[in-house]
């Protein structure tokens, strides 16, 4: 299988081309204005308090996606349609400058899989070691929709359908749950 990303977003400062992602705010302090409508001026300072979000391979704007999308969970909507070789996702927010971080957290972890930069998250899904792994046989289209981002992700692969479409699952769980769907895979985990 030939592997491509296909992007076609255009959102501020957020922007998608084809053959990879590329991912700016226009500087952090653009990312700091973002993040304090958010959740108020705790939210950047606090961003090294989140040590379950913090990967080996993180930076603070991906903490601090992380982080707004567990804490404003409950302003995410979520659909997931199993197909028969992946998934369709779309995720959406009312909330502009929340949709600004989910459209920059999904467009980054897309970049990563096609670069296999595992970011190795302490509540990461085991479900993400066989996307990074087998990042080659993933198809990704990406469209933004009027609120967020559509994603359409596919493989020849059965267990990496199987994973995407677990993964996808478990993200729709964290839309719902917050941090309690993450704390709860990782007890999973630990048993």
């Amino acid at each position: 299988m030939q592997k491509r990303t296909v992007g076609l977003v255009s959102l501020g400062a957020v922007v998608l081309i084809a053959g990879g992602v590329v991912v700016g705010l226009t500087s952090m302090g653009g990312m700091h204005n973002v993040m304090s409508n958010l959740m108020g001026e705790k939210m950047i300072h606090n961003v090294i308090g989140t040590p379950m979000l913090n990967g080996v391979d993180t930076d603070e704007v991906e903490v601090a996606e992380l982080r707004a999308m567990f804490e404003n969970h409950k302003d995410l909507t979520r659909t997931v349609e199993n197909l028969p070789n992946g998934i369709r996702t779309v995720t959406e927010t009312d909330n502009p400058d929340l949709r600004e971080l989910l459209v920059g957290h999904v467009a980054g972890m897309i970049q990563r899989v096609d670069d296999q930069r595992d970011p190795q998250i302490p509540i990461q899904s085991q479900t993400l070691d066989v996307l990074f792994e087998n990042s080659e046989s993933i198809v990704t289209e990406i469209e933004m929709t009027a609120t967020g981002i559509a994603v359409v992700q596919t493989s020849d692969d059965p267990d990496v359908v199987a994973a995407l479409q677990t993964h996808a699952a478990e993200v729709s769980d964290l839309a719902a749950r917050g941090m309690q769907a993450a704390h709860d895979g990782m007890a999973a985990r630990d048993h």
